[in-house]
């Protein structure tokens, strides 16, 4: 019997893809779980329906975090912290503060989990700063920290 899974099966396959399965396993395991349905014409024009729509998502926000990229691409995001004698801080400077900042600066806004600092910043100057807007979509950066 020909399957279409619903989602990732170990072992058998991914998400979408059809299979061929025996009977009692698509019928005991698979459909009783809710992990896959009988591929059917109508069932498989559903699924290749759906596959097109998210591949036309995927590219228009592909699309959209690439001219976010080509905007603000190797420009300077600042960050004022007070600071002690020689330039050092009074704890550090994290991947929240750098992202509340894009947002100020340039109005980019990113959850925290999407900005990488290399390293811990504990004192004033200029770090490299990396930017996940989307799979596959990375954007370099450099965060400047300054006494304020």
């Amino acid at each position: 019997m020909k399957v279409i899974l619903k989602e990732d099966v170990r072992k058998l396959g991914k998400k979408n893809q059809v299979v061929e399965v025996s009977d009692g396993y698509a019928r005991n395991f698979l459909f009783s779980r809710g992990l896959a349905e009988e591929a059917t014409a109508q069932n498989m024009n559903v699924m290749k329906d759906k596959t097109a729509a998210a591949e036309r998502k995927d590219a228009r926000l592909t699309a959209e975090a690439e001219a976010v990229k080509s905007r603000i691409s190797g420009k300077v995001v600042r960050v004022k912290v007070s600071c002690g004698e020689g330039g050092r801080l009074f704890g550090s400077v994290t991947a929240a503060q750098a992202a509340d900042a894009l947002k100020e600066q340039y109005g980019v806004e990113l959850d925290k989990k999407n900005v990488k600092i290399d390293g811990v910043v504990k004192a004033l100057g200029a770090y490299p700063l990396s930017l996940k807007l989307y799979t596959g979509v990375d954007c370099p950066m450099t965060l400047s920290v300054e006494a304020q």
